[in-house]
């Protein structure tokens, strides 16, 4: 198991580009100890939101790097599993003490042989192939795992391992060789997806050295190949030390949503009303606009934040100019009190970017000023 080491602070000036604030001169000289190896990594000072996790320097890529963009359909869902398993860490590993790093231990051929079917593997967590003619099909059910570390730094002046999180990837449809596709219902989904967070859990205890770290697990319900929302994480379960298996399944209420939204939402009425307005005034200023695409993320059936992409043709920068700052008076106008961010994109690529965070100042940039 790896032993992380802390030595006395080094001055060190890391430069950002754009408005985000440079990593302070002061941090913590972090010598990190993998098979006898020893390499100098460093801890920010600066933590941009309070829920934000600061992240060893320089970054270690995951030991699975390269597996979630073929195990996973979209991009949407790439960043929501690993974005969304940083929340449900938050829970129980507070981003105040805790560093993050991307996961270490669970390697790409170990990965590999979990996510195999257990008849081309001994290892194996997906069912068997499905044989003959008329056999019922077998849909592989995980996708992908997740492994996330968090860190603590000790009394001693030391950085050590102190949780570790796992994100099972669940295939929500599954496509077969020859095209088919098999939807998975949402309790059969459950009922896969905890009985394999019990396996891993198991497997990784066995690990020596995993005998004491706290454990959490997240099922995540992947989406359709062509969607354009991301999938969520559905269920939680913690394994605390020393236990071999997750307890204490709590549901996950969170959901991306395509406006208009659903009737299941809360307040759908309003909310569809809100955005119908948007889009109108948006037509009127200028009505030669391809689509506005808006996707609310929800939390407890209430919309948290709102994302909207207006892709464009491309005009003249000045008349870019004045449709982005009347944009931005749109979002004053109607979504003052919840976090949104508005992308502007022509066939040239991004062309303006607008972000508002619930009662704060909106921040606006223009490509190319």
């Amino acid at each position: 198991m790896k032993r992380l080491l802390v030595a006395p602070g080094m001055a060190v000036v890391l430069f950002l580009g754009g408005c985000l604030p440079s990593i302070g001169p002061e941090k913590d000289k972090v010598i990190q100890e993998n098979e006898k190896v020893e390499e100098t990594v460093m801890i920010p000072d600066i933590q941009l939101k309070d829920e934000y996790y600061r992240t060893l320097l320089p970054f270690k890529k995951s030991a699975t790097r390269g597996l979630v963009v073929k195990n996973i359909y979209t991009k949407y869902d790439i960043q929501e599993a690993e974005e969304g398993l940083m929340r449900l860490s938050a829970q129980h590993f507070d981003p105040k003490n805790h560093f993050f790093q991307e996961g270490q231990f669970i390697d790409k051929k170990t990965a590999s042989a979990w996510l195999a079917r257990s008849t081309t593997n001994a290892d194996g967590l997906n069912p068997p192939e499905a044989t003959g003619k008329d056999a019922e099909v077998q849909p592989i059910y995980l996708a992908h795992i997740i492994e996330q570390n968090y860190l603590t730094m000790t009394d001693e002046r030391k950085v050590s391992l102190s949780g570790i999180s796992i994100g099972l990837a669940l295939n929500s449809v599954y496509y077969s060789r020859d095209g088919k596709q098999t939807t998975i219902s949402d309790k059969e989904l459950e009922k896969q997806g905890m009985d394999l967070a019990e396996i891993i859990v198991s497997r990784l205890r066995a690990k020596e050295g995993f005998e004491d770290i706290p454990i959490v697990v997240g099922l995540f319900k992947q989406e359709k190949r062509n969607s354009i929302v991301p999938g969520t994480y559905f269920a939680t379960a913690f394994a605390d030390k020393g236990k071999s298996a997750p307890s204490g399944w709590k549901e996950v209420n969170e959901r991306y949503v395509l406006l208009p939204a659903t009737s299941d939402i809360d307040n759908y009425r309003e909310i569809n009303t809100r955005y119908s307005h948007f889009k109108q005034d948006i037509d009127k200023y200028f009505p030669s606009f391809v689509n506005v695409i808006g996707t609310g993320y929800f939390k407890e059936g209430r919309m948290q934040s709102l994302q909207i992409n207006v892709p464009i043709q491309f005009f003249g920068k000045a008349e870019i100019i004045g449709f982005t700052q009347f944009m931005t008076e749109l979002v004053k106008k109607y979504y003052p009190n919840i976090d949104i961010e508005v992308s502007i994109t022509s066939v040239n690529g991004p062309e303006a970017l607008i972000v508002k965070i619930a009662g704060e100042e909106e921040y606006v940039h223009i490509y190319g000023y």
